[in-house]
């Protein structure tokens, strides 16, 4: 072969692939795999500052915040942009975001990503639990305290707790309450001690007490935290006497909160007020219930919340 035919071919190459190249570019200008869907995007972003939590180069506490950035993150994203993609599906839209994806294949690629992270801020949680254990910084159990200390959680929960608390029964008589944003709450299937009957009953948990009750230092003791809900079943017989527990479980839920205004209202104030009130009041676009429960008590919950399969979770606890 002479130098002058090895040339060629090469130029032949060349052209053919610059050829290629410029169609497969002109291809790819019209094709939607050129865009990253915005809500796959989000979550990764999410994720990152989840992997904040894993950096030892932060201080321990801070480590915990970034957990529980992420976690509040995650919540304002199905308040605001899945119930946008809930809505549209509702809708009956099919139309495509501009990276290819209808409404019902993004939800069901958010659901699968959304399971991912969920998993991940519990493993580092767990992870962290250990760190703050190896610091002295404890979650205790109150049937793990002394006597001295139950006597002093009692009067904590006599003084503070129990005057805020509304315990409510749930029968055809007093039908499933209105349950707030985000708002932690526990279920309880009770039974009577003399004759036996059964009760569903609800605890919603104070928002305005804290949920880490911390106990007086002792010496050498270091800070030891008990949760509130666990407090709150211990003394659960002061809620509802006569009754014992026969299965138990937290949830919660978190509603559509996206917010809709016309830009040409007539009066943008009293729009937004009305705005605002609906919001509080949205339907049911996630929820969140605690593992333990049992697989009856989670479909009462799930029936009377009125949410679909794929918008409950479960996890192995719900996160403080």
């Amino acid at each position: 072969m002479t130098h002058d035919s090895v040339t060629q071919d090469s130029e032949t190459l060349s052209k053919a692939g610059a050829e290629e190249s410029k169609s497969y570019g002109e291809a790819l200008r019209d094709s939607p795999k050129r865009f990253i869907n915005r809500e796959l995007s989000w979550l990764e972003f999410n994720r990152r500052v989840l992997l904040e939590a894993s950096n030892e180069a932060h201080p321990l506490l801070e480590r915990v915040r970034f957990v529980s950035i992420s976690a509040n993150n995650l919540d304002e994203f199905f308040m605001v942009r899945v119930a946008g993609l809930r809505g549209q599906l509702r809708s009956g839209v099919e139309t495509p975001s501009e990276d290819g994806l209808t409404p019902g294949e993004q939800l069901r690629l958010i659901n699968e990503r959304v399971r991912e992270l969920a998993q991940e801020q519990l493993r580092c949680w767990r992870q962290l639990q250990e760190k703050l254990a190896a610091e002295n910084i404890n979650f205790v159990d109150p049937a793990d305290l002394n006597k001295a200390e139950k006597l002093w959680l009692d009067d904590h929960f006599f003084l503070h707790v129990f005057p805020v608390l509304t315990p409510l029964a749930v029968d055809p008589a007093h039908p499933f309450p209105f349950i707030p944003n985000l708002g932690l709450t526990l279920a309880l299937d009770l039974a009577h001690g003399g004759t036996g009957a059964r009760m569903r009953a609800l605890v919603r948990m104070p928002s305005k007490i804290d949920r880490f009750i911390r106990l007086p230092e002792i010496l050498g003791g270091g800070v030891r935290l008990v949760l509130l809900e666990a407090l709150i079943v211990t003394h659960i017989q002061k809620l509802f006497p006569g009754y014992t527990v026969k299965g138990q479980g937290l949830f919660r839920v978190i509603r559509d909160s996206d917010l809709e205004v016309e830009e040409e209202a007539e009066d943008l104030v009293r729009l937004f007020e009305t705005a605002l009130k609906r919001r509080r009041r949205g339907s049911v676009i996630r929820l969140e219930t605690d593992a333990h429960m049992p697989a009856e008590m989670r479909a009462f919950v799930a029936e009377e919340s009125d949410v679909e399969p794929d918008e409950s979770s479960r996890s192995t606890a719900c996160l403080p």
